[in-house]
């Protein structure tokens, strides 16, 4: 017997699982009406909308075969990896060495990127991180070592 789309079934179910969780979560906040929405309206909303797509790509993957699923250990350790260093570094080094040591260490999976092209992304998701958050939307938080 051949084995089922995997992929998409534990894909779809992880979508539903998080829709569900968030819409959940909301529960506490206001709802609303449709004409006056509460804050609890959005979330509700999306998190119930994710939830339905999650089961719309896991069903029909339980009538289709696929390929075995094998894990990426490597990959996966580096990229939760690098969840872990921008944590540990983000108060001391700052945002813009945290998101570059992150992004430096989750790229080791790709073993088909080159370090001139893992420093220009690096240096590229930086820039994109301190626009976004310190200087759009006037974010507190420690841009250099220094300025902790």
């Amino acid at each position: 017997m051949k084995s089922k789309d995997s992929r998409d079934i534990i894909g779809g179910l992880a979508l539903s699982a998080i829709g569900l969780y968030a819409a959940f979560q909301a529960r506490d906040y206001e709802f609303g009406s449709l004409t006056h929405m509460g804050p609890g309206y959005f979330p509700v909303g999306l998190g119930l909308l994710l939830a339905v797509l999650g089961v719309a790509v896991a069903a029909p993957a339980f009538f289709r075969e696929g390929e075995p699923l094998t894990v990426e250990w490597r990959t996966m350790a580096l990229v939760l990896g690098s969840l872990l260093v921008f944590a540990a570094a983000l108060k001391t080094a700052g945002l813009v060495a945290a998101t570059v040591l992150a992004v430096v260490v989750s790229s080791l999976a790709d073993r088909q990127t080159r370090w001139k092209g893992r420093l220009f992304i690096a240096g590229g998701v930086a820039l994109v991180t301190y626009l976004v958050f310190a200087v759009g939307l006037s974010m507190v938080l420690p841009i250099w070592p220094w300025s902790v």
